[in-house]
């Protein structure tokens, strides 16, 4: 039986509005990105703990720290970084939850990734080596114009440091994006994938589209995950509308898909699509 979460910041920036909607739509996971307009883990641990108390009061719990460790350019100053991932860790053990989701490093526009797979491989060497002594599970996610955007790529990371520590999280429009095919990318990474994101994208041009609506080839997906007995969580990742804070958080770009509309709508409708699209293959 799969496990429903999702990224709440997406439907309001007030967590009392993220919790009202997650609980009306009879959800009690979220991926916590942010909080009342700010980072979750830029929050100090006596806030954090706060938070979480808000969060017990309404009976939910988090899937993952919704983190953005490794969305720096991988030029940029490791150690800042470091220190911001040593405190994300914390943050995940005061919420109760083993996973961070992480990155990669962003690669400089127009310059071959491969230049830079050992400074890459450093970084995350040292982060999986903090992760598994604070018994925590970093969750590489592939990701736009970072070293592991592509499926030979996250293929390499996961080759070297897969281990009760260090797993995949596979984002099917993420890979349509970079013109990846998911098919192809499930096939070669599947075994390492233990959490699944659930956003669907257009191969033409990009843009997000509801679960079952692109060319994600999540029904296909989804089937072999159901087959195999996957127990863990699809995590409702919308991207349907814009909300205050996602220039940062995406670095800089924004997809919408057609019609605006608000972060309620836009949660509610990636929900009920993948609901969907989960009675079509009768995974209950």
């Amino acid at each position: 039986m799969y496990k429903l979460s999702g990224f709440a910041d997406e439907i309001d920036q007030s967590l009392d509005n993220q919790m009202r909607t997650i609980k009306d739509l009879g959800m009690e996971w979220i991926e916590c990105r942010g909080v009342d307009g700010a980072p979750l883990i830029s929050y100090s641990l006596e806030d954090a703990e706060k938070i979480r108390k808000r969060l017990d009061a309404n009976g939910i719990k988090l899937s993952s720290v919704g983190s953005s460790i490794g969305k720096i350019g991988i030029n940029d100053d490791f150690e800042p970084h470091f220190e911001l991932f040593k405190h994300t860790c914390e943050i995940a053990k005061l919420f109760g939850t083993r996973n961070i989701r992480m990155f990669s490093f962003f690669i400089p526009e127009g310059e071959d990734a491969g230049k830079y797979e050992d400074e890459v491989m450093r970084r995350l060497d040292k982060l999986a080596e903090y992760a598994a002594k604070n018994s925590l599970v970093l969750l590489h996610e592939n990701e736009k114009e970072i070293y592991g955007d592509i499926a030979p790529r996250c293929l390499k990371i996961m080759e070297r440091f897969y281990s009760d520590n260090f797993k995949g999280v596979f984002d099917f429009a993420n890979f349509v994006q970079c013109h990846q095919d998911t098919l192809e990318a499930w096939d070669m990474l599947k075994k390492y994938i233990v959490y699944i994101h659930v956003k669907d994208a257009k191969w033409s041009d990009g843009s997000v589209v509801p679960a079952g609506y692109g060319d994600g080839h999540l029904e296909e997906i989804l089937t072999d995950l159901k087959n195999e007995g996957y127990d863990g969580f699809l995590s409702l990742e919308p991207h349907l509308a814009d909300f205050q804070g996602f220039q940062a958080l995406e670095n800089g770009s924004s997809i919408k898909a057609g019609k605006k509309l608000t972060g309620v709508e836009a949660f509610t409708l990636a929900h009920d699509s993948l609901l969907a699209l989960l009675d079509k293959i009768e995974w209950k």
